[in-house]
């Protein structure tokens, strides 16, 4: 039976192995990647390398899909175990899963349709682009089974078990790295053989975590058509924003992969080698959103808000400390980097200049997928949707054009690392504002309404327009309360966001 563990003991120390052990599990994938680049870069030609970046930015798209569908699985999921409702998690769990295979297969099928037409417009031309169409054309087909996969973890690290979860994207690191030599060289498949290998460990991960949900766990419940119709609204809630989030940080990637690519494909190849360098550098920073989602989330559920805004805090400090650390590393290491990847000429050069300058500033970028986190497990995705979409539309795209205007190549990181800055700052402190607020609505709503201690995960329930499945009558004066607050507070999340920041707010009347 699944506890809600992360509701006592010391946050940091919950914040510290989930964040380890799912990091570890995150680098397993990530430094295969990073080895398909070796060994692609031991063939000697400079296009696949330039033809794995450009593949990398729509495998990205896809896959932050995939990440979104599972985000909201896991706060569904912890939120229900937080509040001891176990029947509800398994409920949600089995649907939000279904959801989760459908869009996929749609996604799959409207991305491998539309291959050289997206390849085209993130910059890739001629041999570069046949490429990154004939790895894509192989990978594309197997994004429902990394996003089931994803999602089965998501509910693993939900119910507290990291290990599992990480253990599932190990098997999966270990079967890419297996069978990436044997299809790039013995078979001699170069680019597809790397694609192949791929899809052989999205398969090993989805088994993995498949395997601990529904045996260990035993979290899968029954399907209802009933139940799931019903469940849509919640899922969706949830998933749309989350969605809409994780796809906007893509996209901004994609701005600057078409920025570069203005400057040749010598660039693309530097950008692609950092594309699979940063996630392996910055894994802890990846799998701290996701590690403080559940320990938010459990702690939500059972009305802990002085522990869900420790958890801010200490995930915040965590997260800055970690990041000053790796920038020192890369620094350090910099040229043994160039070298390595056999990086020469002006891909050389950009990646010394981010391991010189750039790299720090991914501090703001982890401390908004702390505040990321933090909206979607407290109810409030819509949030999540409007910092990412704002980072990357106006957080990036200006940035990034005047930036390669007026400093070149190294002028589109810079621009990039602006809109991180503006954005994380603002993220976090619409964090802490909300945790306040939800609060201050809670307590106010359980003294007016004289609902005992033990009732008020239900008060907060009604709250949550992401969970609004109240089984009271829409017509008691609790619910009627609780309704306008929400109606309120959706239409004024934009005017919320622009007091931050000095500017006044013309939402309806709260009177």
């Amino acid at each position: 039976m699944a506890v809600a563990k992360f509701v006592q003991g010391s946050i940091l120390r919950h914040i510290l192995t989930m964040s380890s052990t799912a990091a570890v599990g995150i680098s397993a994938l990530f430094v295969v990647d990073l080895l398909d680049m070796f060994f692609l870069s031991l063939l000697g030609e400079q296009e696949l390398a330039a033809a794995v970046g450009y593949a990398g930015t729509i495998s990205f798209f896809t896959t932050s899909i995939g990440i979104g569908l599972s985000i909201a699985l896991g706060a569904l999921v912890s939120r229900s175990i937080g509040a001891k409702e176990m029947k509800k998690a398994k409920r949600l769990l089995l649907n939000s899963a279904v959801v989760t295979l459908l869009i996929s297969i749609v996604v799959a099928i409207s991305v491998f349709l539309c291959i050289p037409e997206l390849l085209s417009l993130v910059g890739a031309t001629g041999k570069t682009a046949e490429l990154a169409a004939d790895y894509l054309y192989i990978l594309v087909p197997s994004l429902p089974l990394i996003c089931l996969a994803m999602a089965l973890g998501s509910a693993l690290r939900a119910v507290g078990d990291a290990k599992l979860s990480m253990i599932s994207t190990l098997v999966g690191g270990g079967v890419n790295a297996i069978f990436d030599p044997i299809f790039i060289f013995m078979f001699a498949m170069g680019i597809e053989g790397a694609a192949v290998a791929s899809v052989l460990a999205r398969l090993a991960v989805l088994i993995v975590a498949a395997r601990g949900v529904m045996v260990k766990h035993n979290l899968f419940g029954r399907f209802n058509k009933d139940h799931f119709i019903a469940d849509l609204k919640p899922i969706f809630a949830i998933a749309g924003p989350a969605m809409l989030t994780n796809v906007a940080t893509p996209i901004g990637n994609a701005v600057v992969t078409r920025a570069i690519a203005d400057f040749g494909d010598s660039y693309v190849a530097g950008w692609a080698v950092l594309g699979r360098l940063i996630p392996v550098s910055f894994g802890m920073i990846f799998a701290l959103s996701g590690a403080v989602g559940p320990i938010v989330g459990q702690n939500y559920g059972a009305q802990e808000f002085g522990r869900v805004k420790e958890s801010l805090t200490r995930a915040i400090q965590f997260c800055s400390a970690y990041v000053v650390v790796v920038s020192v590393l890369l620094f350090v290491s910099r040229n043994q980097i160039v070298n390595v990847f056999d990086m020469k000429g002006d891909a050389a050069e950009l990646i010394l200049f981010f391991c010189s300058y750039i790299a720090i500033f991914f501090i703001f970028s982890g401390v908004l997928f702390v505040a990321n986190a933090s909206f979607n497990n407290l109810g409030k995705a819509k949030y999540s949707t409007l910092f990412n979409v704002g980072k990357a539309t106006i957080g990036t795209i200006p940035f990034v054009y005047f930036g390669a205007k007026w400093g070149g190549v190294y002028g589109v990181l810079v621009g990039q690392a602006i809109g991180s800055i503006i954005f994380g700052v603002l993220g976090v402190l619409m964090a802490y504002r909300l945790v306040d607020k939800v609060r201050g609505l809670t307590e106010g709503q359980t003294k007016t309404s004289g609902v005992p201690q033990t009732a008020r995960a239900e008060v907060v329930s009604e709250f949550d327009e992401e969970l609004s499945l109240s089984s009271q009558s829409p017509l008691s004066s609790s619910c009627a309360n609780m309704a306008m607050v929400t109606e309120e507070q959706d239409c004024e999340a934009s005017n919320e966001i622009a007091e931050l920041i000095g500017v006044k707010g013309k939402g309806p009347s709260t009177k």
